[in-house]
């Protein structure tokens, strides 16, 4: 029996276009904006003004508190200024916007191909390139990463878990990562567990990529402190609490994060990142990005820079199809539409899905008839109908006792939902009102 999880879930269509496609090498975008709040936490602050000249790599804005980022230029050139512009979110968030000019690196960062495998930095040392290097969560959270490499007093963890499961429907970028930078990704997974502190790292992989599960156990051999276990093929498998639960049958408590079960979990994409970081001196610039959709002429996986406005991205794929309807910054259970093509790839981005007209549009809510569906499938064990009815009633005390805050807003709910109610739009509204409540209670 595969593993997985305990609670809920449900199977979406995977729709894996672009799992055989090869990384290609995005072309260098004529300009990039660069958001200064790319991940959660404290948004950095801008260290360039107006007509600057950077080169890749270089610092553009420093992190400002311990959860909080470094953010870099991706690419050499003059800075044509810092403003507000329209990002992925359709509001207007603080930017650098850069006019690329050449392709020319910071000094000490190697930008070459040569494998770096020998591991000399110490774990302070890993913490510290790893933080100078902007790494946040590449799978989606956008966590910065030597948060979670820096255990507080009176927590012990003994597993780092690797999140390779990449369940959400379309996406393949961690897939190809797995398959085409295997080895400099387990060199960035021991420099984790080197940080950490820990004898042992599991690899979660869905058993949908049989390649990539081959392929890294190939590497490793008979190495027994990382493992690779293929897991049962359902959605959200890739939620970290869900993987836990999965590979370890531990189950992280409500209101707690994995350190509460001796668990760190990173994504490969990530891993490969700290391999870069640490190895190589280069800091998150560049990404892959699945492009895909079912009306695209060449769906692919991108080599990215950071910055670089979707539309470009969407050219490179075949262009935009006459028959869409709706472009989404994800995939499409946690994705999120975009408002205009010129918002800019993040260090979140993992993919830009291209949807039909047909598959666009809402379909016609109905009422909510108790059927429960939606409390089945919900992986964290909530009543989804319930917590859509107190949002829409603005009463978000009970929302919070109703354990809200525990929703991962993974679209389980809505994807089974028979009456086609938008119940995770609801419950982000009381999330984000909840969380504002706690705020205001601390500063009292």
């Amino acid at each position: 029996m595969l593993k997985t999880f305990t609670k809920g879930g449900v199977h979406p269509a995977e729709n894996k276009i672009t799992q055989d496609k090869a990384i290609e090498k995005a072309g260098l975008p004529k300009k990039v904006i660069i958001p200064i709040a790319q991940h959660i936490g404290a948004p950095s602050s801008p260290v360039v003004k107006k007509k600057d000249q950077v080169k890749a790599g270089d610092v553009i804005a420093r992190s400002q508190g311990f959860v909080s980022s470094n953010i870099h230029a991706s690419v050499s050139g003059t800075v044509a200024k810092v403003d507000h512009v329209v990002d992925a979110s359709g509001f207007k968030q603080p930017c650098v916007v850069i006019n690329t000019e050449d392709d020319q690196w910071a000094d000490g960062i190697d930008t070459s191909d040569a494998l770096v495998k020998d591991i000399d930095a110490s774990a302070e040392e890993i913490r510290q390139k790893v933080l100078e290097a902007g790494i946040v969560g590449m799978g989606g959270a956008t966590f910065p990463s030597h948060v979670k490499l820096s255990i507080p007093e009176g927590k012990h963890v003994d597993t780092l878990v690797i999140n390779g499961v990449e369940c959400e429907p379309y996406l393949t970028s961690d897939h190809r990562v797995m398959l085409e930078r295997a080895e400099e990704m387990l060199v960035g997974i021991r420099l984790l567990m080197k940080a950490l502190g820990v004898e042992k790292a599991l690899i979660g992989i869905e058993n949908n990529k049989p390649d990539a599960i081959a392929h890294l156990n190939e590497w490793l051999g008979d190495d027994p402190q990382i493992e690779v276990y293929g897991l049962k093929v359902k959605y959200p498998q890739g939620g970290e609490k869900q993987l836990i639960n999965a590979l370890l049958d531990r189950e992280v408590p409500s209101g707690g994060l994995p350190l509460d079960v001796g668990v760190v979990v990173h994504n490969v994409g990530t891993a490969l990142a700290v391999y870069e970081a640490v190895q190589k001196n280069k800091p998150l610039v560049e990404r892959v990005v699945t492009v895909t959709g079912p009306s695209l002429t060449h769906p692919t996986n991108l080599l990215v820079r950071v910055g670089t406005p979707v539309g470009e991205l969407i050219e490179a794929a075949g262009g935009l199809p006459e028959d869409t309807g709706k472009v989404v910054s994800g995939g499409p259970m946690m994705g999120k539409a975009l408002k205009t093509l010129d918002a800019p790839v993040v260090k979140g981005t993992s993919g830009i899905l291209v949807l039909p007209q047909k598959w666009a549009h809402r379909e016609k809510e109905l009422h909510c008839v108790r059927c429960a569906q939606c409390v089945d499938a919900c992986p964290m064990g909530l009543e989804p109908y319930l917590l859509k009815q107190l949002a829409e009633r603005e009463r978000f005390e009970d929302l919070e006792k109703n354990s809200v805050l525990d929703c991962i807003e993974c679209g389980s709910c809505s994807f089974t939902c028979p009456a086609r109610l938008p119940l995770v739009e609801y419950i982000r509204y009381g999330k984000t009102n909840v969380n504002q409540i706690i705020r205001n209670r601390k500063q009292q």
